[in-house]
């Protein structure tokens, strides 16, 4: 999107130029380095479990052989959430191997009926040009994740806001996958509006991963670091300066449409189909949380909604 998702799109159609490193962080964790990182988690000298499975069936095959290079076996899945660059490996890698795959909750009935994504997005049944892998992944059956069926050594942390029930994992060695709670300095100083479903689970989210303890974070869309509290702060001010510019344009009253033009307009973005639903329902996202916080009100005029700051 006009945040990850836009960069994601743009390597997928070059994938011959990525790379698919393996990095190791520790003697039992590692990461695949690709477009939405796919985190590798050791729970034996043979056997592994994956940190969401990459973007399509492509990415699944060289993460595949990276594991067949290493002599290891694949035993699990486990789904962050279900947007399609972080499930979209799951049905070659569970065809394959047989493994199992568990997502959270809600998550893992979008993995089960991935139509889902683009439908909620678009916010009906989802035109051609929007049902593609970039947004509807390959079906894929996923278990409800309960903390029973994690490795020894690794539990969840709740990581809401960006979806439904998001999460990342902690690891005994000091290692945090934390999916999508956040993005790099450069996406956001490039495209601004990163995908959010809740506003305020979100900026709660990373105001409770400023306190995580642990040696290396790897969020899916920014490098590995130390300290995750800088750019945590980072997207929290950004959140706030989007809020801001809604508040600002909406001292006019304005129809949806004509806000989120102004939005493209102000940040520079460039429309398409795909942006249209994924910036658009971000845009709806923050106005439900600016109405609910009592900043701004929608009022109903000549069958429009109008909104306008208060």
């Amino acid at each position: 999107m006009l945040s990850h998702y836009d960069i994601i799109y743009n390597q997928r159609k070059n994938y011959g130029d990525i790379m698919y490193e393996l990095i190791k962080i520790t003697e039992k964790c590692y990461y695949v380095s690709c477009p939405s990182k796919i985190g590798i988690i050791k729970v034996s000298e043979n056997q592994v479990c994956l940190i969401d499975s990459g973007n399509d069936m492509n990415a699944a095959k060289k993460v595949l052989k990276i594991l067949d290079e290493n002599s290891w076996t694949l035993t699990a899945i486990y789904n962050t959430h279900s947007h399609a660059d972080h499930i979209g490996g799951n049905h070659y890698l569970q065809t394959k191997t047989g493994c199992k795959i568990y997502a959270p909750t809600v998550e893992s009935f979008f993995t089960r009926a991935p139509i889902f994504e683009p439908s909620f997005l678009y916010g009906g049944y989802p035109h051609k040009d929007l049902r593609h892998k970039f947004l509807l992944a390959e079906e894929s059956y996923a278990e409800v994740l309960t903390e029973n069926d994690l490795p020894s050594g690794v539990s969840s942390v709740s990581l809401p806001g960006h979806f439904f029930a998001m999460v990342g994992f902690a690891v005994d060695d000091g290692t945090v996958f934390l999916a999508d709670c956040l993005s790099s300095v450069e996406t956001l100083e490039k495209y601004a509006i990163g995908y959010i479903y809740d506003v305020g689970a979100y900026i709660e989210t990373l105001e409770n991963v400023k306190k995580l303890q642990g040696k290396t974070f790897v969020p899916s869309h920014a490098s590995p670091t130390s300290d995750i509290a800088p750019l945590a702060d980072y997207n929290i001010n950004k959140v706030y300066e989007i809020s801001d510019n809604i508040l600002t344009l909406c001292k006019e009253p304005l129809i949806f449409e004509v806000l989120l033009q102004k939005l493209f307009e102000l940040y520079g973005l460039r429309m398409s189909h795909e942006q249209y639903s994924l910036v658009g329902s971000t845009v709806k996202s923050y106005l439900s949380w600016l109405k609910d916080g009592g900043k701004l009100e929608a009022v109903i005029e000549n069958n429009m909604i109008y909104w306008k700051t208060v």
